[in-house]
């Protein structure tokens, strides 16, 4: 069935966001049923930024078996229904307001599945909304865009029995359709290996011909495709173990495809850290992930964290709201939860922007992404303030961030607080960006540890910084009002900037 999320009688049963110019989400609770877990996620944090405030998986496996008895899981059945009763009261203890709760191909093909859902209802006073595998490809691909304002490509959801793909571009979803290609339901198919890999290969022709080409991006969403992801992140040795925008190329699956052919499951499993419901899975998906991959040769493959659950929020997003920027966002909210001086990181961007004159947008949008996270590590103990600074920027759960721009972005966190650079701890991740991007890093951070020192009030004119790259001088006019602030340390802060700078340095 297909659902209206924009009244009160949808599946949040309110409205999320008040206004247009909504900057915080009030708390919600979603959850996800699918055919092989049932996961409870809490959001908070930036309204266009949602941050998981709790997140808990239990993996019922309610879809084992259906190819055969066409009803649920019957041990699955109870631990899903358990699973709930928990999530209610858990619910209950984070003041979420009602939980949302979706339901996707096991409860919606189940001849059991009414009869669940009832049961559900009786026994928890939870209602559960069942949608059809078109609805699932449409959420998914918002939940992308929630991510990645303004995509385009190929988003491919995988479940435990069902895959749906959904086409995105200019920050609307176009066609979609779904497919039994889910590996529980393909693992129950007569003829082994062989047989299943010819039926994956009908499958998957026929879902071309109703999409058409698609050789833009791909988007991964699904457990199944994170802990591929997550293997191929151990055959490369990849430093930075965050599945969020990781990206593959069709060479790279292919290989992490022989990878696991060879491989000991339980290796896998422990070394990767990935379930032991989950490891079951990931040979059956690599055959149908090789054969989109295959057949549809996009131009490059990204993981996305975010799907059903995050398209929910993003559906009842006013238009205005789903405009902005989700990183900008998130770190402005940072900035007003937990900075000194809350407002004071935009008259910092605006003190060093003239340091980077020839920055194109997407590295202006990293600069005052980091201008606005420049104190909002006050808290942390001196001597661990840069290390703390690096691991969050490049670990923390954020959109619309490549991994090579966390790592930018971490260490000009880190020069915020520190000159000195630990390569023990963090050079491994160096290997993400160039050389010149490192340097840039090391200018915006030396340069904001200079800009803090000239603290005022929100409103404040700390001075004007100026950069002249050809002739190498730098130039700093102290505003009258800051004279007093420009210390010996402030003095020290700034010969260390034009020291990185290689640049001389005069003062008005």
């Amino acid at each position: 069935m297909n659902i209206s999320y924009d009244a009160a009688d949808g599946p949040f049963g309110r409205p999320l966001f008040d206004k247009p110019s909504a900057r915080a989400l009030r708390r919600v609770g979603v959850v996800d049923v699918g055919s092989n877990s049932v996961r409870l996620v809490v959001f908070d944090g930036a309204a266009r930024s949602p941050a998981y405030f709790f997140n808990e998986k239990i993996m019922c496996a309610l879809g084992a078996g259906m190819s055969e008895t066409g009803r649920l899981n019957p041990t699955g059945r109870i631990r899903a229904l358990n699973a709930l009763k928990r999530f209610k009261l858990l619910a209950e203890g984070m003041d979420t307001g009602p939980l949302s709760i979706v339901a996707t191909a096991a409860v919606r093909e189940a001849e059991d599945g009414p009869d669940f859902c009832d049961e559900v209802l009786r026994e928890t006073g939870l209602k559960i909304w069942v949608i059809d595998g078109r609805e699932e490809a449409r959420l998914s691909a918002q939940g992308v865009l929630l991510g990645w304002p303004g995509s385009y490509g190929l988003v491919c959801d995988i479940g435990g029995s069902s895959m749906e793909l959904a086409e995105i571009h200019d920050g609307e979803v176009g066609r979609r359709e779904t497919s039994p290609l889910g590996p529980l339901k393909l693992q129950d198919i007569k003829g082994g290996q062989r047989a299943r890999r010819k039926y994956i290969k009908e499958k998957v022709a026929a879902l071309h011909e109703q999409m058409g080409e698609q050789k833009d991006r791909l988007f991964l969403v699904g457990g199944s495709w994170r802990a591929i992801a997550r293997i191929d992140m151990e055959r490369r040795g990849y430093p930075l173990h965050v599945l969020h925008e990781y990206r593959m190329t069709a060479k790279s699956v292919r290989e992490t495809a022989k990878y696991i052919q060879k491989s000991d499951l339980d290796d896998l499993r422990i070394n990767c850290g990935i379930s032991s419901s989950r490891i079951g899975l990931v040979p059956t998906a690599i055959e149908v992930l090789l054969e989109i991959v295959r057949s549809f040769r996009p131009r490059d493959i990204a993981v996305s964290s975010y799907g059903i659950r995050e398209g929910l929020l993003y559906e009842q997003m006013p238009a205005k709201l789903k405009q902005r920027d989700p990183l900008i966002e998130a770190c402005r909210y940072a900035e007003h939860k937990d900075a000194r001086v809350p407002g004071f990181g935009k008259i910092i961007y605006h003190f060093i922007e003239p340091l980077f004159p020839s920055a194109k947008p997407e590295r202006k949008r990293l600069i005052k992404a980091a201008s606005l996270l420049h104190d909002v590590s006050w808290r942390a103990h001196p001597d661990y303030r840069a290390e703390l600074c690096f691991d969050n920027a490049t670990r923390a759960n954020l959109g619309g961030l490549k991994h090579s721009e966390r790592v930018f972005l971490g260490l000009a966190l880190m020069y915020r607080y520190s000159n000195k650079f630990d390569d023990a701890h963090f050079g491994p991740l160096l290997a993400l960006i160039d050389e010149k991007r490192r340097h840039e890093a090391e200018v915006l951070g030396k340069a904001m540890r200079f800009a803090a020192m000239l603290w005022l009030k929100e409103d404040a004119d700390p001075g004007q910084l100026r950069w002249y790259p050809k002739k190498k001088l730098l130039e700093f006019k102290v505003a009258p009002e800051a004279i007093d602030l420009f210390g010996e340390v402030a003095q020290a802060r700034l010969q260390s900037l034009a020291s990185t700078l290689n640049a001389e340095l005069r003062l008005l």
